[in-house]
C-alpha cells in the first residue's frame, strides 16, 4: 500500500533529541527552541516567532492577542480545518464564512469587503496547499477598516507571495509542524509569527501562563509573577530538537517535494488537456512549497469512484475538508456571507495524491499509472 503521507525524517533528529535529553532542559524555551525560532525569524523576516505545541495553539494565542470577545466577527473561508474557526469560537466570536476562488481554493478576496460589518475584528486568510492568498488586496481591505489579519499558513512554510514569505505579511500568522506537513517537530507542533511589534511582549506573557517569566530570564525583572491571562503554550525541547533536525535540511526537503510535484504535473497534463481532470493552478508571482498535489474530478460521484479504484490498486488518495459551514458546529457558530458558489462544489471534486519526503521514483510512477488506469475504468 502506498500511503498518502509519511512523516518526514532526515536522520539528524535522533542525535539532537539525545542532546536535548542530556542537556537536562526539557521543558521548553531552551537552546533548540531558540535555534528554531531564530531560523524562522531569519527565513521569513517576521519580527518575532514563538514555538507552540501545535498550530491550533498558535491560532488560539493569536485570538487572545487581538482580544477576541463575544460578538466579534471573524472572516475566513469555510474550506479549512476546524482549528481555524475554533480558535476564535472559543473566545465567543461569530465566524463569517466567505466563498473561495476555484483556481486556488483560497478565500475570494473580492468578496471579503461585502462580509464586513461593524462587529468585524479580523480576517483569517488560509493559504491552501501552500499557495498564497491575494494578500495585497486583503491587507488593503484590513487597513481600510482597521482590522487584524491573521494568516493561517499551516501549509505555507517556505512559500512566498510576491517575494514575501507567507507568515510575514499579516499582523500575525500560524505555521503547523504536524506530521502531515512539510516539516514536523515529531508529530505535532506549531509556530506563532508576529509582525506587529506592539503584540510581542504580551504574546510572550500569554504563552507563559500569563506570567512575565520570559522577561525574568532575560534579566528585565527581578522576579516573575502573574500579570495577564494566558496558558501553557511552550513545546518541549524534544519537539524543538526534532524540528531543528528538519530545518537544517529544509531546502533539501523543499527541493524534493517540488521535484515530485512537477513530476505529477507533467505526467498528468495529458489528462488535464483531455478534460478528464483539473490540475492545481499557481498564480503568477507566487512561490509554492509543494505541500500538496491534488486533482479535481468531474463531481462528487466521480471522485468517490476514483478513490475506491485507487485503493483497489493499493494507493491511498483521500479527499480533504468538508466545508465548515455545512457542519453542525459551523451552523451553530457561523454564517455564510453571500452565496456558496464554489466552496461546496469545488471541495466535492478534490482528491489528494501521495506527497511526502521520501516518495520514491518507482512509487510515483506507479501512482501515475494507477491514475490513468482508474480514469479509464
Amino acid at each position: 500500500m502506498i500511503p498518502f503521507n509519511k512523516a518526514p525524517v532526515t536522520g539528524l533528529e535522533i542525535n539532537f533529541i539525545k542532546e536535548a535529553v542530556n542537556s537536562g532542559k526539557l521543558a521548553g524555551d531552551g537552546d533548540f527552541s531558540r535555534r528554531c525560532e531564530k531560523w524562522f525569524e531569519d527565513t521569513t523576516g517576521s519580527l518575532k516567532t514563538l514555538l507552540t505545541p501545535s498550530c491550533t495553539h498558535a491560532l488560539e494565542l493569536a485570538a487572545l492577542l487581538i482580544d477576541t470577545q463575544p460578538g466579534d466577527e471573524i472572516i475566513m473561508p469555510s474550506y479549512t480545518f476546524v482549528s481555524t474557526a475554533n480558535a476564535f469560537v472559543l473566545r465567543g466570536a461569530k465566524i463569517v464564512f466567505v466563498d473561495i476562488r476555484p483556481d486556488t481554493m483560497n478565500i475570494d478576496e473580492n468578496l471579503i469587503e461585502d462580509a464586513i460589518t461593524s462587529q468585524t475584528k479580523a480576517i483569517v486568510p488560509v493559504h491552501y496547499a501552500g499557495v498564497a492568498c491575494e494578500m495585497d488586496t486583503i491587507m488593503a481591505i484590513a487597513s481600510k477598516y482597521s482590522l487584524y489579519v491573521i494568516e493561517d499558513a499551516a501549509q505555507g512554510v517556505m512559500s512566498k507571495y510576491k517575494g514575501k514569505a507567507l507568515g510575514s505579511i499579516g499582523h500575525m500568522a500560524a505555521f503547523s509542524f504536524h506530521e502531515t506537513k512539510n516539516y514536523t517537530s515529531g508529530g505535532e507542533g506549531g509556530l506563532l509569527l508576529i509582525n506587529d511589534k506592539s503584540l510581542i511582549s504580551r504574546a510572550e506573557i500569554m504563552r507563559e501562563k500569563g506570567t512575565n517569566r520570559s522577561q525574568f530570564f532575560r534579566g528585565m525583572v527581578d522576579k516573575y509573577t502573574w500579570v495577564d491571562i494566558g496558558s501553557s503554550l511552550l513545546p518541549s525541547e524534544i519537539q524543538s530538537a526534532y524540528l531543528w533536525g528538519q530545518l537544517l535540511e529544509a531546502e533539501k526537503i523543499n527541493d524534493k517535494r517540488l521535484d515530485d510535484w512537477h513530476f505529477y504535473y507533467k505526467a498528468l497534463t495529458p489528462l488535464a488537456d483531455s478534460g478528464k481532470v483539473a490540475l492545481p493552478i499557481i498564480p503568477e508571482g507566487l512561490t509554492h512549497n509543494a505541500h500538496m498535489f491534488y486533482l479535481k474530478l468531474k463531481d462528487f460521484k466521480s471522485r468517490t469512484a476514483f478513490i475506491k479504484e485507487m485503493k483497489n490498486q493499493n494507493i491511498l488518495t483521500p479527499f480533504h475538508y468538508i466545508p465548515l459551514h455545512s457542519s453542525p458546529a459551523g451552523q451553530d457558530f457561523g454564517v455564510f456571507s453571500g452565496v456558496d458558489v464554489f466552496t461546496t462544489k469545488e471541495s466535492e471534486k478534490l482528491v489528494r495524491l501521495p506527497m511526502y519526503y521520501g516518495l520514491g521514483s518507482t512509487e510515483r510512477e506507479e501512482i501515475v499509472a494507477a491514475i490513468y488506469k482508474s480514469l479509464e475504468s
